[in-house]
């Protein structure tokens, strides 16, 4: 039998990435968690999430706190939601 498909983001670092982004270039921030590349995608949610990458562009370089938790409520940036998680969650994160 095949495992479903997830639904919800995995906790991949309870902690920001911060990133100095380029203007107008075209980054994948990972909304599942699986990707090997956190804070972008990798593609690894092929085959195993429903979710897919949220595409983005910045009009100017600059500095981006970037998810890795995938619990914020203001994708792609952190909101400091990592602070809240229990420790069970953040465990070797």
């Amino acid at each position: 039998m095949n495992d479903p498909l997830a639904t919800k983001p995995v906790i991949a670092k309870c902690e920001p990435s911060v990133i100095d982004v380029e203007a107008d270039r075209l980054y994948s921030w990972c909304t599942c968690g699986f990707s090997q590349s956190q804070p972008f995608c990798d593609t690894a949610h092929r085959g195993r999430s429903t979710m897919k990458s949220l595409k983005l562009m910045f009009d100017k370089p600059q500095k981006v706190r970037f998810c890795q938790c995938k619990q914020t409520s203001t994708p792609p940036f952190c909101d400091r939601t990592h602070e809240t998680l229990g420790e069970d969650d953040c465990n070797n994160k």
